[in-house]
Formats: structure tokens, sequence, C-alpha cells
């Protein structure tokens, strides 16, 4: 198989392998994927080409494309021909060669490459030796890692819908399991159509991300990776050595090569990486250790970061959360760091213990479960332990259970940090032959400790991690007591620029935990707000591992944190109300999306601080500092331990506003019932839960015991069954009747999501009909992609009748077709509340719609409504505008890929002046043309009728200026066939008075560029600033000159909120500048 593989961008080679795209395509046609095969392309990739495209000769050339994309300079004439060769396309080989002698390609010069090859060598052997092998504990020269020994979990995080284009809109908080960063190269995993360019890796402390980014390194060198094969330059940069000023390649030199090396020095390094700037790969470890001063805007990690040095290279950075990487960034791929595995965790302990497995099969057999009739599945039995899945703290509890295992089962981060320093301390007093006393720690020990806590925390503050020994030394702290006891290591930096002494503690959790413990004790004299500069939400979050181990150290410490919290969240989350964190079906303010995120956030601290110090007082004022109390995560979290104590210890006088559970990460369904019948141990009857449960449940025992749980949950108002594409909850017919059965304890429900259960079924819809019957109060029920046909439909209208309060109706994805549609309408003029209606993907033909658009009629609440992906054509669109009229309400309407054309719009365009609270409009992917696009975009943009009312035309004593449509906030109009580069240059000179427009689609289909002329790039430049609330700009698949294009990128560029500029790389005019940070390139 011919496999060409590289990074993205077109020089040399790939640049004329694009010449011959079409003379392939048009040879290989009905055989291309074949060659697709052979290019190595998976069957998703395939797929995804074959839907998005009408012919094979357009599959063929957004296949080339595709490939060209993701493979960068190994993408070139020579693979692509052996590739068609093995797909037995000897024919289009033979013209090839035919035409290749009319166009040779330049080979690089022999001495060009040489000291690039001296450079990666040099780099490969020096990551050989500093990387391969690490000792984690100073205090333990006999316990060695190699780099082959680390096991992590990955799971990929969305950040935008981007990230999900060519699969269903992806629910809130979904997660994919990723086997190895490999993944992220992978369209059908990341929905991207081209190789990330920066991707974010964020976990917890101690989660293991330095250990992994030196293992991508070392792999990424030796070329056993994708990473690896794509990249020919591998540098491994860490941020916290990195000083104000220095450049990208001065950090290089310093930290990547042994300075020995002959011919290689920052004017060589700065030569290299830009002759290859299309094979370079940044890993840049620990952003959150970066001092504040290099990482300033004008800095050079920074200009990294927004593409205004090496655009074309490939970063991957990891980071604790919340230290603001998107600053600079908007990473196309965030990986989160899970940790261990259970199944990691035993082969780890396995490894630490190797020279006594006694010791190891000790501990896994107290603390793990391992099933052998599910495939050596592991389990850890005691949640109390939940903490070790982070491996820093799993290598913790292997000294502790070494040295003594009563003192393992602490189950809190101080708690394991207090028995290790008493283990380090007490091996000390052995060592010195002192006497260890029974209770604390020996009188010098203990203020030296102290005093190092107070430089800890000094250092922090100026968010360092490394000590200068000459400042230290300044303090007269006996530092060198503190290195035989091994909580800190004397080294010299490994800096070339900046050698010194510096004393380097084992982590930086130990640097946080020796910091708590000096604030616990200052704060009997000092107050918190002067001790942490607690000043405001996003300091809170910078020192957040620091208040956990403070609030873990002391009850009065923990209650004096709480305590200020409390006040934080009071000024900083007044506004917010529980509604507000539910799906919104209109665009939300950005400003209320980011306090929401914030909330989460905070949240998830206050619960970890309660899992530290799980006292009265401190639950106090966690009710105090949460009026709603929300978990996202599995329940092997640490704020899935405090939310348990919470709601074991809420009674009727202290219950939240909200309760907002949803537990993910891939948590077995039985763990998750479990742990469910732990918290709800009593009737709750006045709490409201939202209740979101990801796993299997096509057991009926599994659904019934969820039911028994449930029962002491009777004001339950959210059940969120719902699975994903990728993940299924598995429900069926028969495991949905308990659930059926046990809703008559549950009347109170108003949300009801069964959505991606495709084993349901009309089987399952019968079963659901009881359950209808039983929540007279359900406002909100979503069956997307549930199997359900007309049969079902049917089947289920009946039983919708008492539902008068339904304000939510999602079918999405249901092949029910125009009969099934016709029983939903029987029922429809019954939701007079009815604000949400979504029949996506169903079967609706011009037919259904005339049969849809008299209940329609009745909806007059009715504010979105998603008909995307019907082919209803221009006879059903004209049914639909003919009834708009009744419809003033509407602020979202979705008309996407359903066959219109300009006929149809021409329908619409007469209705859109009566939908005067309109916010989102989408007619994208259809068969618009000019004319069509056009008229509409005019009518949106002209005043409404309350102005003309109040500036009649000709009117000269105009006191009122007149304004425009000030609601529309989203325009899709992209990927209509018909439209051309002159009718998008006529829309770009209307769309200046739509002033609260957030998103804007003008993007083509990428077989039918259009081209916009300089004129037209112009107008396009002029109304950027006139769209103040501007954040998403789609230009793709559109050709510019070159004075158009900088035009337009420039004013994007220059826009205060426009955070987005999609267009196709390979339509980017020659010699243009890329590097704006809003640009991002398909």
């Amino acid at each position: 198989m011919a496999e060409g593989q590289g990074a993205a961008g077109y020089s040399g080679e790939t640049a004329g392998v694009r010449n011959y795209f079409y003379y392939t395509k048009e040879k290989v046609s009905s055989d291309w994927k074949d060659l697709a095969f052979h290019l190595g392309l998976e069957q998703p990739d395939i797929d995804n080409i074959e839907g998005r495209n009408r012919d094979d000769k357009s599959r063929c050339m957004d296949l080339l494309e595709e490939w060209l994309k993701r493979n960068g300079e190994r993408a070139t004439i020579e693979v692509l021909m052996e590739a068609l060769s093995e797909a037995n396309l000897q024919s289009v080989v033979d013209g090839l060669r035919k035409k290749l002698q009319e166009m040779p390609f330049p080979v690089p010069s022999p001495e060009s490459s040489s000291l690039t090859d001296v450079f990666q060598k040099s780099v490969k052997k020096y990551y050989e030796l500093k990387l391969s092998h690490f000792k984690p504990l100073i205090w333990n020269d006999n316990f060695t890692l190699t780099l082959s020994d680390i096991f992590t979990q990955l799971e990929l995080v969305p950040t935008s819908e981007k990230q999900f284009k060519t699969s269903e809109p992806t629910r809130r908080g979904q997660r994919k399991e990723l086997k190895s960063l490999d993944d992220l190269f992978k369209s059908d995993v990341t929905g991207l159509t081209t190789a990330p360019r920066c991707i974010l890796i964020e976990g917890d402390a101690g989660g293991g991300k330095t250990t992994f980014l030196s293992k991508e390194a070392l792999d990424a060198v030796s070329h056993t990776t994708e990473l690896g094969r794509r990249h020919s330059t591998v540098l491994f940069i860490r941020l916290r050595e990195v000083r104000e000023g220095e450049t990208i390649e001065e950090m290089v030199w310093d930290q990547c090569v042994d300075e020995t090396t002959e011919g290689i020095d920052v004017q060589s390094i700065r030569t290299i990486l830009k002759r290859n700037k299309y094979r370079v790969l940044f890993i840049l470890d620990g952003y959150d250790e970066l001092r504040p001063e290099a990482r300033a805007a004008g800095q050079a990690i920074p200009k990294l970061l927004s593409g205004k040095l090496y655009p074309n290279s490939t970063i991957v950075i990891t980071s604790r959360p919340s230290a603001g990487v998107q600053q600079y960034t908007r990473p196309d791929c965030h990986v989160h760091i899970m940790g261990f595995s259970p199944e990691h965790m035993v082969k780890y302990v396995r490894k630490y213990f190797i020279r006594d497995p006694e010791l190891a099969e000790d501990f896994i057999g107290k603390y793990f479960t391992i099933n052998p009739f599910l495939n050596q599945k592991t389990f850890l039995n005691d949640q109390k332990l939940s903490l070790i899945q982070i491996p820093m703290f799993l290598m913790l509890v292997c000294v502790l259970w070494e040295e003594d295992q009563e003192m393992v089962s602490t189950g809190t981060m101080t708690g394991l940090y207090d028995n290790l320093l008493t283990c380090l301390v007490r091996k000390h007093c052995e060592r010195e032959g002192v006497d260890m006393p029974t209770e604390g720690l020996p009188a010098e020990v203990a203020e030296s400790l102290l005093q190092f806590g107070k430089l800890a925390l000094e250092a922090l503050l100026r968010n360092e991690t490394l000590l200068d020994l000459t400042e230290v030394e300044k303090e007269k702290v006996n530092w060198e007591l503190l290195l035989k006891l091994g909580v800190v290591s004397l080294e010299v930096s490994s800096s070339k620029l900046h050698p010194r002494k510096q004393l380097n503690f084992s982590h930086k959790t130990m640097q946080e935990f020796l910091a708590g413990r000096y604030v616990a004790h200052a704060l009997l004299n000092q107050h918190i707000v002067e001790l942490l500069q607690l000043t405001s939400i996003t300091k809170v979050f910078e020192v957040s591992n620091l208040l956990q181990f403070t609030c873990g150290c002391d009850s009065r410490a923990a209650q004096a944190v709480m305590e200020e919290l409390s006040k934080i969240s009071s000024k900083e989350f007044t506004h917010l109300r529980p509604d507000q964190f539910e799906c919104s079906n209109v665009p939300k303010d950005q400003d209320l999306q980011k306090s929401c995120k914030t909330y989460e956030e905070f949240a998830a601290l206050c619960l970890t601080i309660l899992s530290e110090r799980q006292e009265p007082e401190v639950l106090q004022g966690i009710s105090q500092a949460l009026p709603i109390v929300m978990l996202n995560s599995s329940i092997n979290s640490r704020e899935a331990t405090g939310l348990k104590y919470y709601i074991q210890n809420l009674h009727s006088a202290n219950l939240p506003d909200r309760l907002i559970l949803r537990i993910g990460g891939y948590t077995d369904s039985s763990y998750a019932i479990q742990y469910l019948q732990q918290c709800f141990t009593a009737s709750l009857p006045g709490l409201r839960l939202d209740l979101k449960l990801s796993g299997q449940f096509d057991s009926p025992d599994e659904t019934a015991r969820l039911v028994s749980v449930l029962k002491n949950v009777p004001g339950l108002r959210v059940l969120d069954l719902s699975g994903t594409a990728l993940s299924h909850t598995g429900l069926t017919p028969s495991s949905l009747q308990p659930l059926v059965q046990g809703f008559s304890h549950m009347s109170l429900l108003e949300e009801l999501d069964l959505t991606w259960n495709h084993d349901l079924g009309d089987a399952g819809m019968e079963v659901l009909q009881v359950l209808l019957s039983s929540v007279p109060r359900l406002a909100v029920l979503r069956l997307r992609s549930v199997s359900m046909t007309a049969v079902g439909m049917s089947s289920l209208a009946p039983y919708m009748h008492h539902l008068v309060g339904l304000r939510v109706l999602d079918i999405t994805g249901n092949k029910i077709g125009d009969t099934g549609l016709e029983s939903l309408t029987t029922v429809l003029p019954i939701f007079t509340a009815m604000m949400v209606l979504v029949l996506k993907r169903i079967g609706i033909s011009p037919t259904g719609m005339s049969t849809l658009v008299p209940a329609l009629c009745q909806l007059t609440r009715l504010i979105k409504l998603d008909i995307s992906g019907n082919a209803i054509g221009d006879p059903g669109l004209e049914c639909l505008a003919a009834i708009l009229h009744n419809l003033t309400a509407m602020k979202v309407l979705i008309l996407r890929s359903t066959d219109i054309s300009d006929s149809g719009i021409s329908a619409l365009i007469k209705a859109v002046p009566h939908l005067v609270q309109l916010q989102v409009l989408n007619v994208s992917l259809n068969y618009i043309g000019d004319s069509g696009i056009v008229s509409l975009v005019q009518t949106l943009c002209q005043p409404s009728s309350l102005d003309m009312e109040q500036n009649p035309p000709g009117d000269k004593s105009l006191t009122t200026a007149p304004h425009y449509n000030t609601t529309l906030q989203e325009l899709y109009i992209g990927e209509n066939d018909e439209v051309t580069g002159a009718g998008l240059g006529r829309v770009a000179q209307l769309i200046s008075v739509l002033p609260a427009l957030t998103r804007l689609d003008m993007s083509r289909r990428w077989d039918t560029p259009a081209h916009l002329s300089d004129t037209a790039a112009m107008a396009l430049a002029e109304a950027l600033p006139r769209l103040p609330a501007l954040e998403r700009l789609d230009l793709e698949h559109i050709s510019m000159e070159p004075a158009g294009f900088q035009a337009v990128v420039q004013a994007a560029e220059e826009h205060p909120t426009l955070k987005w500029l999609y267009y196709t790389e390979r339509l980017v005019p020659e010699g243009a500048d890329t590097t704006a940070s809003c640009l991002d390139l398909w």
C-alpha cells in the first residue's frame, strides 16, 4: 500500500502534484475508492467523501485534495503513481508518466540537507540520553522508570462544532476516548478535514503530562508514531526554563541539542527551521509554568502559538486547565489526560514492586477486582482511593504501601502528602539516629518546612517552580535538611543559557502542598486575601490546587477559604439561573456562555475542596457558594467524592436551587447506579434533579436498579439516557419497561432524552406510550435516531394528547416519512406551548409539507423550526412561507439541504418581514442562485416596518435614524451551487447593516469554488468593521486576488470580536501572509 504522510502545506513537489489532479480524476472516475484505499484513507474517510459529493469525478477530486491536505510534502507524484499502480490503474500511471516529461520537479541539493541531518541526529541522540529513563522519586535512587512503562488514557474534548462537522452535531460534554495522539490524524475521530496545527493537552496536577510528552517526543524522533512520520524536526521545550526575551531558536539551542554539536548554533537552527517549515513539530511542556513575563504579548511563545512565528509548524502543548493557552491560539484538538485506567494502575503497581511481587499482589488484591470473565477487566474497589488514577498519587500510594500499609487509605490528596511527609521524616530520623515524636514532626524539621513553605508560596504566586539557591540562602532556610528529607533536590539548571544552582521540588504538587501547610498556619495572623491575593475568580483558578491543600490541612483554614469563595461567588454569579445551564435552542450571549462555563469550573473546585475536608462547616460554605450544584465527570473523580458527601448530608432546609448531575467519563452503568445508591440513601422530596447517565442500559435488571434509586428523588426534573453517534446507551424495549413502570413515582419529570438508542425501534415506542401517560408535566421530549418508523410514530402519537405543556420535540433521524408525519400532525395543534420543533432528516416530501403546514399554524409560540435534510423542494417551502406570518415568534429557521432554489426563496423572501424576532436563518447546501441569495440578504437588511413608520420615505425632517435588522445573529447562505463570486460580492456590499450578526457563512462547495474580485473583497473588508458583534466568518472554497485577500484578512485580524475566519488553504494567493491569529486554513 502506498501511503503518503506529511504535514499540511504545499511546496516543491506537492505544489506540482496538484497539476495532475484534473487528469487523474478524469481517468480514475468510478475507481476512486480503490485509489483511496491505496492512498491510505480509511473507510470512514471514504464514506464521508462519498456522502458529500454527487458524482464519482467530484469524489475523486475530493479524495485527491484530502490526501494532499493530510500529507503535505509527502504527497508526491511518485506516491500517487504507486498507489494508482497498486489499484490496477496502470493506464493512468502511463498517462502521468508522459505528462511528467513536460514538467520536471526540482530536486533539493544534497548540500541543503546535510546540516539538517546533523541537527536531527543530534536532537534524537540528546532525547534518547535525556528522556528515555527517569527517576520520579528524589529519595529513591533504585526506582527507575522507562518511558515504555507509562500508560496514560486520553480523551478528546470537542472545542467547536467544526471538529464534528462530518457527523451529528456534538452534544454538550461529548468526549471521545483516544488510543493515542495518532488518532488525532483520523478525520473520523476528530471531524477535521486537515491535520491539526495545534493540539492542547490538559490534565490535573500529577496527571503525567510531562512524562507523556517525553514519550511522545522520543517516539516522534524515532518515527514510530504518526507525529514522527509527519515531522522530520521534533523540538521538546520545557516552558518553565524559558525566560523573557528568548527567541524560539535560542530555546531550541538551549534545550534540544548538545552544545558540542558541530555547526549547530542559533543562526543555523533558524535556517533549518525555515527550510523545513512544513515538517517542524514543537512539543511545549507546561504552559502553566511559563513565567508571566515570558507569556506576555510579543514574546516568542505567544507569537508561536498565534501563528506569527512558524505558522506552518505543528504544536503540541500541555497545561493545567484554566492557564490561558487559548488567549493566543484556538486549538484544533483539545485533549484531556484522564490518568490511569484500573488496568494501567495494576500494571504500574507490578512495575513499582518488581522486586517484591508479593507486596504488589497484596496491594492489588485489596484495592482491585479483576474479572476473568470480562477479558480481565479491572475495577477499583475502594472509591476513597479514586485519586490514584492520577499517576503521581498512585506512585505516592505505592511508596506508603511499601512503608506502612495503614498510611494508604486516606482518600484525600492532603492526607496522602501528609503521610508521605511523615514517612520521609521517619526515614530521616532513622538514618540520623534522632527520635521521632509520637505526635507531629521534630521541631527543627517542622520549623524548616514552614519557612520553606513560605518560599514555596512566594514562588507559586510568581508562577515559578524552581527556587534559585542563592535566594534561598539569603532567607537562612535550612535547605540542606530538606534535601536530606527528599522534599527537594539540588540541581544545576538544564538550561545552557541560564545556568544556576536551583532547588527543584519532586513535583509541583509538593510545592503546592508545602505552600498550603504554610498558608493554613499563617491564617492565624493574616487574612486569606492578603496571603493569596484572592481578589477574583481568575485568581481562584490560578491557585486552585493550593486552596485544596490549604483546606485539607486545617478546618479553620477550610472555613476561611470557603467564606472567601462564597463572597466571590455572590459577586461573580448572582445573575445566573438554573435554566441557563440547559441546552439553548437560540444563540446564547457570549458573556453568559463564559459565565456558565466559569461557574461549572468553580463548582468542580468547591466539590474537590469538600472531598479534601468532609466536615459540616465546609459543607455549609459549599451551600452558600453554590446555589446550583453540578457535577460533570466520572464517579471516580474527586469532585464526585465531594458530591456524594454533599448529597448524603442534604436535608430540606439546605436544598440547592438545582442539582445537575452528569455522570460521564465512560463510567460503567452498574457503577454509576451504585454511586447513585450511595448518594441517595434517603428520600429528598424537594430536590430538583437533572440527571444524565452514560454506560450500557440494555439490561432490565440495570434499569430496575436505577428506578429503585430514583424513588428517593421524586422531584426528578430531567432524565437523560441519550447516547452519541459513537457511544450508545443501549436501551432496548425490554430494558425500557422497568423505567416506564417506575415513572409512576416521578410524575414531576419535565425532560426526557432517549437520543441515539437505536435498539428501541417501533417496539420501544409502544413501551414509551405508557411512560408518557405517567408524566403530565413533560415539556421536553428528544427521540433523535431511535430507529422509529411511521409505525412507531402512529403508535406513539395518540398517547401524546395529554402533553399540553410540551415545549420541545426532537425526532431527528427517524425514517417516519410523510405517513408518520401525518400521524404526528394529528396531535401537533394540541401543543400550543410548543417552542422548538426539530424534524431533521425524517423523510418529508413536498406532500408531507402540505400536511404539516396547517398544524404549524397553531404553534404561534414556536421559536425554532428545523426541517433540514428533507427534500421538500420549492413547493414545500412555498407551503411553509405562506403561513410564516402566523409564526412571528420565530427566532431560528433551519432550511439546510432541503433542495430549494430561487423559486422557493422568493416565497420565503415575502414572509421574512413578518419574522421580526429572527436570530438564525440557514439556507445553506441548496440550489439557490445569485438572484435568490442577493434578494434574501437585501430583504434581511431592510429597515423594520416600525422604522418605516417613524421615518417615511421622503421625509426630510427625520429625527430618528433608521434602525436596520438588529435581531439577526447567524446567517448561513454557503454551499449553494448556483451562487457565483458576483453574487457574493453583492452580499458583501449589503451585510454591513446587520449589527447583531455574529456568524456569517458565505462559503462555496469544494468542487465549485467561487472567485471574489478585488472590488468585492474590498467591500467585504470595509463591511467587517461595521459588524461589531461578528465572531465567525466562513469563506471556504472562495478564491481572491492577493490584494483582496490581504484586505479581508487584515480587517478580520483588526476586528475586536472576530475569532474565526475559515478559508481554504489551497486557494490562498501565492506569497500571501497567513499569520493572522483569526485565520483558520482548511
